[in-house]
């Protein structure tokens, strides 16, 4: 046995393990066995009867469930232990106030974003079905809806009879405005004149990053009805960020950007779409080699980045706002847009497959460009010229520090801390995933660079503050780095 998502060892019972039951019992259940040590090894355990008749009664008066607790026999040594078995609990569960899940062989607290949406789930809620009672239908753009309206008629997903229905039939036909003619987030989303008035942080924002995180060149703060949101950042993108060549058929001049259009248009709906809109914006960073993507909201539960590669079914967070979107041809089929995306990029353009992963309490793209600039010398060079060293087209060293280097270790440098702040974010994180997400192997670098200079400036603390050295010690953001990393985003 090891330890993983489902399994956890603990030499000896604490009450505080009932933390970890708790995580199971959110998460996908799982199994805690006391009197085994890291190794999985059988040790022994002196109090198991007592535990044994006083655990049940225990874990269900303080995180409100029943679980089977057992005695089992290691066949080895003969020796007994306890293996404590947690079901996923259709509600959710919390311990001391505290809401915990598994992610990986950890158990790591829910805060903020991520606890509202974890609760908006276990309650069966979109946030994107919620009403909004003091809306009216004077809060719509008359544009956006004509758009819409066209556009899902011009695809054939909507029938042409909407254009000679009213507005009210269309929204409670699609389920963006109930029976009482209160209309959804997702309706003042999809349509609203001004969205920033129903969610936060709505925006899809771009910049040009030169050498490193802090080299800001120039940038763009996208906003408008979400309809709209995939025109004006594919225009955004087009005339100020990306490159295109130029051809000629007869007397029509042909446009080609860098990369395919439908297959970067679909990643950029993936974001529109899927974002936790409780959370705060979009973020797009292009470089002079790769462009990243960052949305803010984790996979659905179950899910990983190889599910989206394969067959799945369709989850999205905001089914109202995706179907809209599908209806206008924005997306294909259902779970069928990581397919269209290889078949844009690899198939046809004979592009990299762009890569997907979770990382920040979010989800990134990170897209290769075959037609590298550098914005600050203004030229431009084909893959393998720029590889090339000697060539003066790179304008400086593309392997400058853009804070989300990986694979080799990096020594103390300025921004060493805010990287911390921004990979850690709004999760709890141990010191191996800490590292691994940083690309750092040491970890007398981890603690000299990064860590002692984060606690000492206010900006993470322990969640074991009393056993530093322990195994399952993690680290979070203080008030004082969450207002950093506020800071940091912008």
């Amino acid at each position: 046995m090891r330890e993983d998502q489902h399994t956890e060892f603990k030499r000896i019972w604490k009450d505080d393990y009932l933390k970890e039951l708790c995580a199971f019992a959110n998460s996908q259940g799982g199994m805690l066995y006391v009197g085994v040590d890291d190794n999985g090894k059988v040790v022994e355990l002196k109090n198991l009867n007592a535990l044994l008749e006083n655990l049940p009664n225990k874990i269900h008066a303080n995180i409100g469930f029943f679980a089977d607790v057992n005695r089992l026999t290691d066949k080895a040594t003969g020796m007994d232990y306890i293996g404590i078995t947690v079901q996923t609990q259709q509600e959710a569960i919390s311990y001391n106030g505290k809401y915990y899940i598994r992610s990986g062989s950890t158990t790591q607290e829910l805060r903020g974003q991520e606890l509202a949406t974890f609760l908006m789930r276990k309650m069966k809620v979109q946030w994107d079905a919620i009403t909004r009672p003091e809306a009216t239908l004077d809060d719509l753009d008359p544009k956006a809806w004509k758009f819409f309206i066209d556009t899902a008629i011009d695809k054939k997903r909507l029938n042409a009879s909407a254009r000679s229905e009213s507005q009210e039939t269309v929204l409670r036909k699609l389920k963006l405005m109930n029976k009482d003619g209160e209309l959804t987030n997702a309706a003042l989303m999809l349509f609203g004149k001004d969205i920033e008035c129903w969610t936060a942080l709505p925006a899809f924002r771009i910049g040009r990053f030169g050498a490193s995180q802090a080299d800001l060149i120039f940038d763009d703060t996208v906003v408008c009805p979400l309809v709209l949101m995939p025109s004006e950042v594919m225009w955004t993108l087009r005339n100020r960020y990306l490159v295109a060549t130029y051809s000629y058929k007869g007397l029509d001049r042909i446009e080609t950007l860098e990369m395919p259009d439908e297959g970067l248009r679909e990643i950029i709906c993936n974001a529109i779409m899927h974002r936790e809109y409780t959370g705060t914006f979009i973020q797009m960073r292009v470089w002079d080699d790769i462009v990243e993507l960052w949305n803010p909201g984790r996979l659905p539960q179950d899910f990983t980045v190889q599910t989206l590669m394969q067959k799945h079914e369709s989850m999205p967070r905001n089914p109202l706002i995706a179907k809209v979107f599908f209806l206008m041809g924005l997306i294909e089929n259902w779970g069928r847009g990581y397919e269209k995306i290889h078949e844009e990029f690899v198939t046809k353009a004979h592009l990299q497959m762009p890569v997907f992963e979770e990382v920040r309490g979010g989800f990134m793209a990170t897209i290769k460009r075959e037609v590298f600039q550098d914005v600050q010398y203004g030229k431009f060079a084909p893959k393998e010229q720029y590889d090339d060293p000697q060539n003066p087209v790179r304008g400086h060293d593309r392997g400058h520090d853009r804070g989300h280097d990986r694979g080799h270790d990096r020594g103390h440098d300025a921004n060493a801390v805010h990287r911390l702040v921004m990979v850690i974010g709004t999760q709890t994180l141990q010191r191996q995933e800490i590292m691994s997400k940083l690309g750092i192997r040491s970890r007398d670098k981890f603690r000299e660079n990064y860590k002692e200079p984060a606690e000492a400036a206010g900006y993470i603390d322990l969640t074991i503050p009393d056993k530093p050295k322990s195994k399952n010690q993690a680290y979070y953001l203080t008030a004082k780095g969450l207002e950093l990393l506020d800071q940091l985003s912008k």
